[in-house]
């Protein structure tokens, strides 16, 4: 299963690549948003994958999943979003004031 996975974050990885590469900055936050869910499948992976009962039912080691990663993972969610959310409303406020989302002429180095 963990192959599996390994082959997923890694093409969710070149899509975040190939996005971040484009010049539509509506693009670039959805690289930013894909990146993110790349990264927390590659925590819950190198976690194990393992399946288990919550720790507090049993003191048997090898009987419950380890919730570290888990939180980690929560965590970089709420994080996440709330870039997301920033991310989003910088670009609309970008959108508004310069009547484009084109990072080429954002940067004024566009063929006029």
């Amino acid at each position: 299963m963990e192959l599996l996975m390994s082959i997923v974050i890694g093409i969710i990885f070149s899509v975040t690549i190939y996005l971040f590469m484009s010049k539509n900055l509506l693009r670039v936050v959805a690289a930013t948003l894909l990146l993110s869910h790349g990264v927390h499948l590659l925590l819950l992976t190198m976690s194990g994958l393992q399946r288990g009962a919550a720790p507090i039912l049993s003191f048997d080691a090898d009987a419950y999943t380890d919730p570290l990663p888990q939180a980690l993972v929560l965590t970089a969610i709420v994080i996440s979003f709330g870039v997301t959310a920033i991310l989003l409303v910088m670009s609309y406020r970008t959108y508004k004031v310069h009547k484009t989302d084109d990072l080429e002429e954002l940067r004024g180095s566009a063929d006029e």
